[in-house]
């Protein structure tokens, strides 16, 4: 197979705003060791990548500078010692960085097929929230049948996810949103119910739908804001996996005592830094467990907008606004 020179890619010229999104040029990357070489034809947009972008999540020690964490697309290069796959096959992938270019560097451990009847656009929706979802909710808090789940921003990509999973593999799910829009959304996706936090203390809806006993499992992306009410609204024996701060990280005046007395535990992680070997074995128990309800169409990711690439600014707006529900995704020539 023949392939280009260079390749278009978004670059950012220095840390900050949208505006400093640029289509650049640049040499294709030359997969090494184990990786497989992707003709990207689909990305998706993800708020670790708005964080890098404003300087506030650097990739990790020989990790591409480029943008971008999944990806979808043509297998076109094999690096020494890359196997699983073959010229020519579909897959999309989580990756270290270099997602939002034309082509991409991808360790085959981390990626996958395409789930049956896929294309592009639906593939490059996947990796991130899967993978997040899977190692935090399922491997860390050790969700089965018959737990009840409370997940906090149920219509965001990870939201819809963790709503459909956790939902097919036997758990009770509740899920705050913003809108009654977003909340029948949550409910369309399997949510038992939405909370609207506008207008409602998820504290108190969950205490009443419980029987004051609690969820099992709290999803949450919310932090400090939410610390304290989520202690109050687990379970015995609970789990709160915290998987970023977008209500803050520094939680002040908080009853700790919840911890002791339900025997709970807090638990939190951060996907990119993961090893090779960690992220190979989120993939492994995804392509067993995960995909063949892909393939079956029992889940499958919401998108709710596709942009070119050269709308890339666009598309981090969108995140930034908070008004999508599900994923945002660029295609490239």
């Amino acid at each position: 197979m023949t392939l280009p020179e260079t390749m278009s890619f978004i670059d950012v010229s220095e840390p900050g705003g949208v505006e400093n999104l640029l289509v650049a040029q640049g040499p294709l990357p030359l997969p090494r060791a184990g990786d497989i070489l992707v003709r990207v034809e689909a990305a998706g947009i993800n708020r670790p990548d708005l964080m890098q972008r404003k300087g506030d999540y650097p990739p990790p020690p020989g990790a591409s500078p480029v943008l971008g964490l999944e990806v979808a697309g043509e297998v076109v290069g094999l690096g020494p010692g890359a196997s699983g796959f073959s010229i020519g096959d579909k897959v999309c992938a989580l990756v270290n960085g270099g997602g939002y270019a034309q082509y991409c560097a991808v360790p085959a451990t981390q990626a996958l097929r395409f789930p049956k009847g896929y294309d592009a656009v639906k593939a490059a929706a996947l990796p991130e929230t899967f993978f997040t979802v899977w190692a935090n909710l399922f491997m860390m808090a050790g969700l089965k049948a018959g737990d009840t789940v409370l997940v906090h921003g149920g219509t965001s990509g990870i939201g819809t996810t963790a709503i459909q999973l956790a939902t097919a593999f036997g758990a009770k799910v509740f899920a705050t949103a913003g809108t009654t829009e977003k909340c029948e959304a949550c409910v369309g996706l399997g949510a038992s119910r939405a909370i609207n936090y506008r207008n409602e203390d998820f504290c108190a809806v969950i205490a009443e739908e419980t029987g004051r006993r609690g969820v099992d499992i709290i999803l949450d992306m919310v932090g400090a804001a939410y610390f304290d009410r989520n202690l109050k609204s687990l379970a015995q024996d609970g789990r709160l996996s915290i998987i970023a701060f977008l209500g803050g990280a520094f939680a002040d005046k908080v009853n700790l005592g919840p911890i002791l007395l339900k025997r709970l535990r807090v638990m939190g992680s951060t996907l990119r830094p993961r090893t090779a070997d960690e992220k190979r074995q989120i993939r492994d128990e995804l392509l067993e467990k995960a995909w063949p309800l892909l393939d079956s169409g029992r889940v499958a990711p919401v998108v709710q907008a596709v942009l070119p690439y050269t709308k890339i600014a666009d598309a981090h707006r969108m995140l930034e606004h908070g008004d999508h529900i599900g994923k945002v995704v660029i295609t490239f020539d």
